[in-house]
């Protein structure tokens, strides 16, 4: 049977309570280490919806809301001191919340169908990713969906691989699909 996958805008009112928990997972505080209390998170939160350089999702499959997405400009980012950025390139971070949607194969239709939309930018040549270089599942899903590891960086919260997807890579790896 055919996944329906969606994304949409995370919201504090609709979307508070549902990040904190997932924020709480196991499978997410290593690489996440966002699992502080709620009125802590609430204001991270809070923060990092009124920062105009990002845009948060929702992830949904057949309407079922399970995964997180931070969509962001690189040129105003973090990462714009560890490589040359472009103006058009776009970075992404994922979690996938619900345990029950580890592990049976969702990662890599979500990762593609992501970073198709954020291709859709006319300006973005390249989508760019720092797993936690420790996270090696994700690492493998990134290279599968057409990214390609750069360098090891040093960001204030964890040793990442700094990944690249250009869109020549990702349209000529897609074509047929």
């Amino acid at each position: 049977m055919p996944i329906n996958i969606a994304f949409r805008p995370v919201t504090l009112e609709e979307d508070l309570h549902r990040l904190h928990s997932w924020h709480h997972q196991e499978h997410v505080i290593p690489f996440w280490r966002q699992n502080m209390p709620l009125l802590q998170y609430e204001q991270h939160l809070q923060k990092l919806l009124a920062d105009s350089h990002q845009t948060l999702y929702i992830g949904c499959l057949d309407g079922e809301p399970m995964s997180y997405w931070e969509s962001y400009w690189a040129k105003d980012d973090i990462i714009a001191g560890h490589y040359e950025t472009d103006e058009g390139d776009q970075g992404i971070h994922l979690l996938l919340g619900p345990p029950e949607f580890i592990g049976k194969g969702y990662a890599l239709p979500l990762l593609r169908a992501m970073t198709a939309f954020q291709f859709r930018h006319p300006a973005t040549q390249k989508i760019v990713t720092e797993p936690d270089i420790r996270n090696e599942k994700m690492i493998h899903i990134f290279k599968k969906c057409g990214f390609q590891p750069e360098k090891e960086i040093r960001l204030p919260d964890k040793r990442g691989l700094l990944m690249f997807c250009h869109r020549e890579t990702f349209e000529r790896r897609w074509q047929d699909v």
